[in-house]
C-alpha cells in the first residue's frame, strides 16, 4: 500500500530530539506525520550506530514510532563501487529491523560510466530477496538534466519514485514539482511519485513558509499520495518556522479501500454472484482441485452454484490474510443451513487491482 500524507527523512538519529526515541515519536505524532524514513545504511556499512557503544540506534526509534501508528521505512545512500556489499547490508538491515519499506538514495556516483551494471546488480539482489517489499528510488528531480543516470534500471525494480524536488536558490516549488512529475511520467517505467521537499538551508538560501505550503498544495493538486521532507535533523536545528509550517499543514487522508481479500469476503456475503465477479479480471482463471475455468461467464456460473445451491445465505468470515503487492493468501470459514466450511484456503494473483488468478480449496461438511 502506498504511503499517504506527510513524512520526514531522518539522517542522524543522535541529532533528532537529542536522540531520544520517545521524544522523536511523540513529536512525529503531534506533527501529523504518517511515516518516517530513517537512514539505516551507507554504502556497504550499517548507519546510525553509536560509535562509542556500538549500539544500533534504529530499533528503539522504530519501535517508539510504530507504537504510535507511524510507518517506518529505511533509507540507504549507495555508491555503486561495491553493489554486492551494498545489497547485502540492505538485506541484512531490512531483515533485522523489519522495515515496512526501503529507499535507495542514488546520486552522482551512478552517472559514472559502467554504473548501470552496478545498479542492476544491487537492485536485482535486493528485489530477489524481498519480492513484495515496497522499494523506492530517491534521486534527482529532473531526469532531463541527468541523462547518464540509469533511471530505467533503478525504476524497473522499484515500486515508487521519491525525487528530490529541492528548489534551491528559488521560490517556485509549484513549477518545479509540476515539471518533475511531467518529466517522470514521460520516462519508462512510470512509478507513483512521492516527492521530497527541502527543509534545510544552504548558501544563504532557505525555503519560506509560503514555499512549503505551495509545495504541499501542489502535491495534493497533482493527486500525489504523500510528500516528504529532508531532513528532520537540519530543520529542527536551523529552521523551526519551517518545521512548524509543515507540522501545521493538514493533509486529509482518504481511508484506504479494504484489501481485495476483504472485498472478496464482503462480496460473498452479499450473496450476489455479479458482485463477486466484478472483482475479477475479465480473463481471470479460477482453479479448484476439480477443475480450472476461465472468463467472467464461467466464473459467474461457478459462484451462482456456490452461493445459491451449495452454501445459500452463508456467512463468510476472513480468518487470516498474508501477502502484499500482487499476491494474497487468506483463509476463511463459512456457515450455512446447507453446510459449513472450516478449512477455506485461497491464493490470489492480482493485476491492475483485479483478481487475475484464484486458487481455492475448501470442503463443505
Amino acid at each position: 500500500m502506498s504511503l499517504q500524507g506527510k513524512g520526514f527523512f531522518i539522517w542522524k538519529i543522535r541529532d533528532c530530539e537529542s536522540g531520544n526515541p520517545q521524544a522523536i515519536a511523540s513529536l512525529a505524532q503531534s506533527s501529523g506525520y504518517t511515516h518516517i524514513l530513517i537512514k539505516v545504511a551507507d554504502g556497504p556499512y550499517v548507519y546510525n550506530i553509536n560509535t562509542t557503544t556500538g549500539a544500533d540506534l534504529v530499533p528503539p526509534a522504530l519501535q517508539a514510532l510504530r507504537s504510535r501508528g507511524i510507518k517506518v521505512w529505511g533509507w540507504h545512500y549507495v555508491y555503486g563501487s561495491n553493489p554486492v556489499g551494498e545489497a547485502n547490508i540492505a538485506i541484512q538491515r531490512i531483515q533485522n529491523l523489519g522495515l515496512e519499506g526501503y529507499v535507495i538514495d542514488a546520486e552522482a556516483e551512478f552517472k559514472q560510466p559502467g554504473r548501470e551494471t552496478a545498479a542492476r546488480t544491487l537492485m536485482s539482489r535486493l528485489r530477489n530477496a524481498f519480492p513484495t517489499l515496497p522499494i523506492a528510488l530517491s534521486s534527482y528531480r529532473f531526469p532531463s538534466y541527468h541523462r547518464s543516470f540509469p533511471w530505467q534500471t533503478f525504476l524497473e525494480y522499484c515500486d515508487y519514485n521519491m525525487p528530490q524536488v529541492y528548489w534551491e536558490q528559488a521560490h517556485n516549488p509549484d513549477a518545479q514539482l509540476r515539471r518533475c512529475v511531467s518529466e517522470f511520467q514521460a520516462l519508462s517505467p512510470v512509478r507513483p511519485i512521492i516527492p521530497t521537499g527541502p527543509a534545510y538551508k544552504v548558501n544563504g538560501w532557505a525555503p519560506t513558509p509560503a514555499d512549503i505550503v505551495t509545495f504541499l498544495d501542489t502535491a495534493r493538486a497533482l493527486n500525489l499520495s504523500a510528500a516528504n521532507f529532508f531532513s528532520w535533523d537540519e530543520c529542527r536545528r536551523d529552521l523551526p518556522t519551517i518545521w512548524n509550517t509543515i507540522a501545521a499543514y493538514t493533509w486529509n487522508i482518504q481511508p484506504p479501500p479494504p484489501d481485495i481479500a476483504q472485498q472478496f469476503i464482503t462480496a460473498l456475503n452479499s450473496g450476489n454472484p455479479d458482485t463477486v465477479v466484478a472483482l475479477y479480471h475479465p480473463d481471470a482463471v479460477h482453479v479448484t482441485a476439480a477443475r480450472t475455468i476461465q472468463g467472467s461467464q464461467a466464473i459467474r456460473a461457478w459462484y451462482t452454484n456456490l452461493l445459491r445451491q451449495l452454501l445459500p445465505q452463508a456467512t463468510f468470515t476472513l480468518t487470516s490474510l498474508s501477502g502484499s503487492g500482487n499476491s494474497r493468501h487468506f483463509t476463511w470459514t463459512a456457515q450455512s443451513s446447507q453446510g459449513n466450511v472450516r478449512n477455506g484456503s485461497d491464493t490470489l494473483g492480482i493485476f491492475d487491482g483485479k483478481i487475475a488468478y484464484h486458487y481455492t480449496s475448501f470442503s463443505i461438511t
